[in-house]
C-alpha cells in the first residue's frame, strides 16, 4: 500500500526541488507538474519520490501531516 505524505519545498533548482517531510529531505523532479510551485509549497510525490505528482493546498497538507504525526506517536489510526 502506498501512502502519500505531503512534502514541503525547501529549495528549487530548475526542474528539481528539495522537499522535506518529517525531517527527511529528498530531491524530486518537477517536470510532470502542470502548475508553478514555489519554496514553501507542499507536494505529493509519486511512488519512489522521483517525481512530484501534484501540488497540495497548505491547509490540507498540514492537516494530513498532523494526523500522520499522531498515528506515528501513538500507533493508532
Amino acid at each position: 500500500m502506498c501512502m502519500a505524505v505531503p512534502s514541503r519545498i525547501t529549495a528549487i533548482d530548475g526542474f528539481t526541488a528539495t522537499v522535506e517531510a518529517f525531517g527527511v529531505e529528498r530531491q524530486t523532479s518537477l517536470m510532470l507538474l502542470g502548475e508553478d510551485v514555489a519554496v514553501g509549497d507542499y507536494l505529493i510525490l509519486g511512488a519512489g519520490g522521483s517525481f512530484a505528482a501534484e501540488k497540495v493546498p497548505e491547509d490540507a497538507a498540514l492537516e494530513a501531516l498532523n494526523y500522520l504525526s499522531q498515528v506515528l506517536a501513538d500507533g493508532q489510526a
